[in-house]
């Protein structure tokens, strides 16, 4: 067993890498400074049919494989993390979930527009009082007497595509009573009346992924556009976040990837004391540090995908890619600046722009906390 993808997979790889390297590494310090949406990047996406990879063909997907899918996110967030996380977003936490349990007419009618990308998803959990602790939800779904409308009220935060996407998948107590059994989940469509964005969140990374809070006064929906039955809902987004989690993993090692490759250009190029500094025993350590963890985390990311497309759930091992991938991410950006000196410190170098993106890999779609719980609560059954 070597453990390494297929020459399938390599050839996805290869034109991932050539279409992120030729057009979203140009544009990904811009990106950063402004803070705008890349739309141009999704667009790019596309046409070169990455966007909806992974859903079926049947409904204009390509049907490839988790692996596939992880291995774009990776390559992408190499050059442009933001642009990485928009697309991991649409195509699973929102587009991979209605896959997987939506009735045929949701998916005749919302499938295919996204894998075309004529329409973007996001995903709306959280909320003020309800991170990690998703049984704390506030928002309410209630149905209507003649029962074809649920109104929904509440408030989201932190959705990442707010405002930009055009489907929403809401969370939304049906049952207060029951916790997390009573909660539901729906497909929002912006437009509906009562359904408005706050402004973008002013980053500390990946800054060009678009960020809001989504508002929902009164929203009337359709009772077709549930997803699942009443009460399906934390299963329904327990799912969505191990596939979710295994994109945050592959965004974490695409980071990671190119701290390491930025650090061991520059250790060849600047010279100390007469010599490059890739030739001190220091840098050499931090080198082989970064060499050897990226490629611990990268084998439990892709066990992690090929996991997911076996029967069962394998939240643990999802778990365990998640958090070694985010820790080493964030480790190793810092050793990058570290290695750079006082030109780490310099946007002009874009180092400290990746150690700035590889923070919020330890924080979304599950803290390396909640993934120790999780890990922990495997090992001690």
């Amino acid at each position: 067993m070597l453990f390494a993808p297929s020459e399938e997979h390599e050839a996805v790889r290869r034109r991932i890498r050539e279409l992120a390297e030729k057009e979203f590494r140009p544009r990904a310090a811009a990106y950063d400074e402004s803070g705008e949406f890349p739309h141009e990047n999704l667009k790019l996406l596309v046409e070169g049919g990455f966007i909806g990879m992974n859903l079926p063909e049947d409904y204009g997907g390509a049907g490839l494989d988790t692996l596939s899918h992880t291995i774009c996110v990776e390559e992408i967030a190499r050059c442009c993390a933001a642009t990485a996380v928009a697309f991991e977003v649409h195509n699973t936490l929102h587009s991979e979930t209605i896959a997987h349990f939506g009735t045929e007419e949701q998916k005749r009618i919302y499938l295919t527009a996204l894998a075309a990308g004529e329409r973007i998803g996001a995903f709306c959990l959280t909320e003020p009082g309800a991170g990690s602790d998703a049984g704390a939800v506030k928002t309410t779904a209630k149905l209507s007497p003649d029962g074809g409308t649920y109104v929904i009220e509440g408030q989201k935060c932190f959705i990442t595509n707010g405002g930009v996407a055009d489907l929403y998948l809401v969370f939304a107590m049906t049952d207060p009573s029951k916790g997390s059994k009573g909660l539901t989940c729906f497909i929002v469509e912006k437009g509906m009346p009562g359904l408005s964005f706050g402004k973008p969140e002013n980053k500390m990374g990946i800054r060009a992924s678009h960020t809001t809070d989504v508002f929902l006064d009164q929203v009337p929906v359709p009772a077709a556009n549930r997803l699942g039955n009443e009460g399906d809902g934390f299963k329904i987004a327990m799912s969505a976040l191990d596939a979710g989690r295994i994109g945050i993993a592959a965004q974490a090692i695409g980071i990671a990837q190119a701290a390491y490759e930025a650090s061991v250009i520059y250790a060849k190029e600047r010279v100390q004391f007469g010599k490059p500094i890739a030739e001190l025993q220091a840098i050499q350590w931090m080198i082989a540090d970064m060499a050897t963890d990226i490629a611990a985390a990268r084998l439990l990311l892709y066990r992690a995908a090929e996991l997911y497309e076996q029967p069962g759930r394998h939240t643990a091992e999802i778990a365990m890619a998640k958090l070694k991938c985010a820790e080493v991410a964030m480790r190793h950006t810092v050793k990058a600046v570290q290695i750079h000196g006082g030109y780490g410190y310099m946007r002009e170098y874009g180092v400290e722009r990746l150690m700035r993106d590889a923070k919020i890999t330890e924080i979304y779609e599950g803290t390396s906390e909640i993934m120790r719980v999780i890990i922990a609560a495997s090992a001690l059954r």
